[in-house]
């Protein structure tokens, strides 16, 4: 019988690779798996519980993403001792950054919460493979200047229909992005990257499925020259009833940062 519960927010990072994603699914290796393998072994007989902040797809990385921890009867004495044992038997490619307590009211789904999410890219040769990973190849040369403007227009509130997987007419797609930009990338960086490539940063409450990855496809196509400013212009208002076509790779993409306000 249950007595008490202790309730902890753990944020951490991962490579999302050789992942399909968070949710776990059956036959395959999904983060929130290999979360919860790893706490079984070093909370032994403790009964416990995780929720996710929300759900990455597959090979989709995470620099910082959260989990909620519901620990019955027996609390967490020590964080340090904690988090040393949990990332110890952690896979490589996963590692926790921080626990902490916090009450019963806390809800790490419905809490409000600020996502920002990185698009790394570069343009025009192929690069080395061991970008992969956390880097997407566009071989085509990209007008990455009118694609900086592009980006802009993604600002404000507006109407995402166009940019959600699958959109039926029963969703709700007025959502709102407080920070949209593409920049050159100073952030990530190895010996095996190439000489340039560039960062797709944005910020909001809320995303749909496959959000950013379709608004980046956009910002593809503009740089190639498929499609206009006018055409993200009036693919964000009210009446759009546009569809976008191309969705940008899994592997580019990374969750940077979650704050709960």
């Amino acid at each position: 019988m249950f007595n008490k519960r202790y309730y902890y927010l753990i944020k951490i990072q991962y490579l999302g690779y050789r992942f399909h994603g968070w949710q776990k699914q059956p036959d395959v290796k999904t983060i929130h798996l290999m979360i919860d393998r790893t706490l079984k072994y070093i909370l032994k007989d403790t009964q416990f519980k995780t929720l996710g902040a929300g759900r990455t797809d597959a090979m989709v990385s995470a620099n910082e993403a959260a989990l909620e921890l519901f620990i019955y009867n027996e609390p967490i004495l020590d964080f340090s001792a904690f988090l040393e044992l949990f990332n110890h038997n952690l896979p490589q490619d996963i590692r926790a950054l921080s626990i902490k307590e916090v009450n019963k009211d806390f809800n790490i789904i419905q809490d409000s919460k600020v996502k920002e999410y990185h698009y790394v890219f570069s343009q025009g040769e192929k690069n080395h493979p061991f970008c992969a990973p956390i880097m997407t190849t566009i071989l085509e040369p990209l007008n990455i200047e009118l694609m900086k403007e592009g980006a802009r227009l993604f600002e404000g509130t507006h109407n995402f229909k166009t940019y959600c997987y699958r959109a039926t007419d029963k969703g709700e797609y007025i959502r709102t992005i407080e920070s949209s930009i593409l920049e050159a990338n100073n952030i990530y960086k190895a010996s095996f990257f190439p000489e340039k490539s560039y960062v797709f940063k944005i910020t909001g409450k809320g995303f749909m499925r496959n959000q950013i990855r379709l608004m980046f496809g956009c910002l593809i196509k503009l740089g190639r020259g498929d499609v206009t400013l006018e055409y993200i212009e009036n693919s964000l208002k009210a009446d759009s009833q546009e569809v976008m076509d191309y969705i940008a790779p899994a592997s580019g993409l990374i969750l940077h940062a979650i704050n709960f306000e």
